[in-house]
């Protein structure tokens, strides 16, 4: 079997209990409102709709598939029972080894698929035959690619990027809009075919296993096919088919696919849109629009939803998670000493607010951590704040990393402002579309390095007076009316 199968990930999260069934739903806001409601919770389940008001029976939508550790754990092939710790601790040092395994996983390409099930050739294209939601109430339209995988090729290498870049139904199903900001791989790639070619092959999947939404969601090196990348995830080759009008490949077992060209005066309006940042954004100019030349689908296909919102939304876990890892490793990278931990808050939709923990070697060392994290190629867009805090201080706790910042900042002295580094047009703040730079402040929590030896005492139990004192009262502390936080008996 393709270890890329969306079917086979489903049934594998149904037996571990993660997966609810939802029957009768409404395209028009009601999935995308039982999908908010369900992030809410704590954990959030994977929510797979079918009976989808005005379609037939087996045409789904899948929502939450990666807002939980456990998903998160079994996707990346690193079991079910790790928890939000123990999982980031997992994940130390993965994406160096990933990116250095990429070229041993380049996709396997084969003939045959099940994507291959039904194909529709141009002239029949109606993309409105799948149960693309409206997802937020003042959306703009129906929005068939969230957990949507893009791909483009470069002009000049032919080396494949997979993105993640909304899509929105236009001309009544006949097309749909691809909106990749400026700076991103796969705007770079197809700004070049048109320069070159005056138009550009694009290829997208509306669904196909998580993974691929791992890939295309997060800041993979460009040097890497994220096709290969994913395959080092998880130690398989994918499979892939080419084509039939571009040659671009299509992973074998997606859901539903669609082919064929963007040109640069092939343009739509597009928006407004619900965005991760929990606003409405609407595109200043109009995008590009397909011309779709071919669509691809399984029988009774599934798509894969990740609808964005106010945090925390479908995404903003496995962001957080991904981001953290591959700013960390970065930072390892680069040469910052000492990193303890790093995480790219879920509040704030894993991009906005990244904390980063060290033990202090040298003075400047806390201000070098926060400088490097702050523009490294994993956080540098669309990143408003970045914490530095000593290695006693847990990252993920924002009561802690707040207490640090309270406690160990002097905003006189430790604020530092770094000014037009990489926005969005997407940021609520931003005054001017056409120009969209981003302030960031990078706020040192640490205590002063010169004053490390006199700063004054920490005036809390040790970790293990506080698991001895645990396991002595027992009884008292056992009791589920009053649940224990997991933060209360820390590791040494």
């Amino acid at each position: 079997m393709d270890p890329a199968d969306l079917r086979e990930w489903i049934a594998q999260i149904e037996r571990l209990g993660e997966l609810q069934h939802v029957s009768g739903a409404h395209w028009d806001l009601e999935i995308g409102t039982i999908s908010e409601i369900n992030y809410r919770r704590k954990p959030p389940a994977a929510l797979l709709f079918d009976d989808i008001v005005g379609y037939p029976k087996g045409y789904r939508v899948l929502t939450g598939a990666l807002s939980n550790a456990r998903r998160m754990g079994v996707t990346l092939g690193l079991g079910a029972d790790l928890d939000n710790a123990h999982l980031v601790q997992a994940l130390r040092g993965k994406p160096l080894q990933w990116e250095a395994a990429a070229p041993q996983f380049r996709p396997e390409v084969v003939t045959k698929g099940p994507v291959l099930e039904n194909v529709v050739k141009a002239g029949d294209v109606d993309l409105s035959r799948f149960p693309a939601p409206r997802w937020h109430e003042h959306d703009g339209g129906r929005y068939i690619g969230t957990g949507v995988a893009v791909v483009t090729s470069d002009a000049d290498t032919g080396r494949i990027n997979v993105g993640a870049y909304r899509m929105m139904l236009t001309e009544d199903g006949r097309s749909a809009s691809i909106n990749a900001e400026a700076g991103k791989q796969g705007r770079a790639q197809y700004d070049r075919w048109f320069e070159k070619h005056g138009k550009a092959p694009v290829l997208a999947s509306f669904g196909h296993h998580p993974l691929l939404l791992m890939v295309a969601g997060t800041e993979v090196p460009n040097t890497i096919d994220e096709y290969a990348y994913a395959g080092a995830m998880i130690g398989q080759k994918l499979q892939v088919i080419k084509g039939e009008v571009t040659g671009l490949p299509m992973p074998a077992a997606a859901e539903i696919v669609v082919e064929g060209w963007i040109r640069p005066d092939r343009v739509v309006r597009e928006g407004p849109f619900g965005e991760w940042t929990g606003y409405y954004s609407a595109s200043l100019r109009p995008v590009p629009t397909m011309d779709i030349e071919r669509v691809y689908f399984r029988n009774n296909p599934i798509i894969l939803g990740t609808p964005p919102g106010k945090p925390p939304n479908d995404y903003s876990y496995m962001r957080a998670l991904l981001k953290s890892a591959m700013i960390q490793d970065e930072l390892v990278k680069i040469g910052v000493r000492d990193v303890k931990g790093v995480w790219a808050h879920e509040v704030a939709g894993g991009r906005l607010l990244v904390v980063v923990a060290i033990r202090q070697r040298f003075c400047g060392h806390s201000r070098q951590a926060g400088y490097i994290a702050a523009q490294c190629p994993a956080a540098a867009y669309m990143n408003r704040f970045v914490i530095v805090v000593d290695d006693d201080i847990d990252p993920m706790n924002l009561e802690e990393v707040i207490w640090a910042m309270s406690t160990r900042c002097d905003p006189a002295e430790d604020i530092e402002i770094l000014r037009k580094s990489w926005g969005s047009k997407v940021d609520p703040m931003l005054d001017d579309p056409t120009a969209p730079y981003m302030t960031r402040a990078v706020i040192d929590a640490c205590r002063p390095f010169e004053k490390l030896a006199t700063f004054p005492q920490v005036a809390e139990s040790t970790p293990a007076q506080m698991r001895e004192t645990v396991a002595k009262w027992k009884d008292l502390f056992a009791d589920p009316r009053f649940p224990l936080p997991d933060t209360v008996i820390r590791k040494d």
